[in-house]
């Protein structure tokens, strides 16, 4: 089990016969419409539960008529010059003239043009379908792109062809036109909302009151689509506050991350942008995060997205438990009132037994009735062993 960090000191180690995986006990939405399943199993042979739930949906190439109609524009007359920002989206504009009976006449109009490539991607693209490019920024940006063209020739006139890949460009598009040329966008891949948009609606719902942990993304486009269904819902500004907040926002790069970035929403992202790679920065960041190691009644609770691991057994736990269990945690060795975790229970019957009956559950359910404490006329409070605390070495005391 990686040990996760607390506010309680350093981390703790345990022996359980069988160590758990480092995201057994979290939950984790992925808003990927292509290799979500890649991905899932990835975090799933890790131990998470993957709750799949598409925020968008790929028009098919051949059936893009938007697609169809610029490339046709791009033909219409010759080409000064072509941006390529993807490399997967570059070959698939290639692919889906394959496919039209076009595929020789986009190459020789390409070819014909200054052709710039947003990144490395981009270029080993071009490169294979035997064209080359005529310059690339070492930094991936489409403002350096933006900046290249602004400052050579006058671009009045000039017919620029820019490869889209999902979210539009409008500041590189806009720009452009503003300086006069005549700037045809070709949306490759071009997203739609999801045909069924059920899952999508419950992550959505289960994110607002911080029922999941993590949720990633892996394109721009599914970013944005997340949080304008939220707004349709009416639950943009909950679900904003909880990826500001409890739930972490994972992306697998820059790009994806963007419209997140704007909103105010910190996001975690790995240095390369790979699918292993936000699997491994995912593993690597719910468990120090959302992870806390308590010691009580001579056992150690590793509590976690939505169970608790006692001695390193997972306990799965409803939410109302997990919700009694973190608000006793909360407040370490000191006493909670029935009154203050009445909310905490199901039902809004406002009886006090309730807390009792859920008490008890979560008694049965952590396996040992002296973790949690009853005071008498008072309350209940956590057996929480602060005398235990961890030594120099980074070991808990036993």
């Amino acid at each position: 089990m990686t040990p996760a960090a607390t506010d309680a000191g350093p981390t703790a180690e345990t022996s359980p016969a069988e160590p758990l995986e480092p995201l057994a006990g979290y939950t984790i939405g992925i808003t990927a419409a292509r290799r979500r399943k890649e991905l899932g199993a990835a975090l799933e042979r890790r131990g998470a539960k993957v709750v799949y739930a598409p925020a968008i949906q790929i028009v098919p190439l051949a059936d893009d008529s938007e697609l169809l109609q610029a490339t046709e524009r791009c033909l219409a007359a010759p080409l000064d010059v072509v941006v390529a920002t993807t490399g997967i989206g570059f070959r698939g504009w290639m692919d889906a003239a394959e496919t039209w009976g076009l595929a020789e006449k986009l190459t020789e109009a390409v070819d014909a043009a200054t052709v710039l490539a947003r990144g490395p991607k981009a270029r080993g693209a071009i490169r294979a379908g035997g064209l080359r490019e005529t310059w690339s920024p070492e930094s991936e940006s489409s403002s350096e792109v933006l900046d290249y063209l602004m400052s050579g020739d006058d671009l009045s006139g000039k017919r620029i062809a820019v490869q889209l890949h999902g979210e539009p460009l409008r500041d590189l598009v806009d720009t452009l036109r503003l300086a006069g040329a005549d700037v045809i966008e070709v949306p490759v891949y071009r997203w739609v909302p999801p045909d069924d948009p059920a899952p999508l609606y419950r992550l959505l719902d289960t994110v607002a009151t911080g029922g999941v942990d993590a949720v990633a993304f892996t394109s721009a486009p599914a970013a944005v689509s997340f949080l304008q269904t939220a707004d349709q819902r009416d639950c943009g500004p909950a679900v904003r506050a909880a990826l500001r907040g409890p739930v972490l926002a994972a992306c697998v790069g820059p790009v994806t991350a963007g419209p997140l970035v704007r909103e105010d929403i910190p996001v975690v992202q790995p240095g390369r942008s790979r699918l292993g790679a936000l699997a491994r920065e995912i593993v690597e960041q719910v468990p120090a995060r959302q992870g806390q190691l308590v010691p009580a009644a001579g056992h150690l609770l590793d509590v976690r997205g939505h169970a608790v691991a006692v001695d390193g057994r997972l306990v799965p736990l409803s939410s109302a438990s997990m919700a009694l269990l973190r608000q006793l945690i909360a407040r370490p060795g000191q006493v909670v009132s029935r009154r203050d975790l009445l909310g905490l229970t199901p039902g809004d019957g406002g009886d006090e037994h309730a807390v009792e009956v859920a008490v008890g559950r979560l008694r049965a359910a952590l396996g040992d009735p002296r973790i949690v404490l009853t005071v008498v006329k008072r309350g209940y409070r956590l057996a929480y062993e602060p005398e235990r605390a961890s030594s120099r070495d980074g070991h808990w005391r036993y």
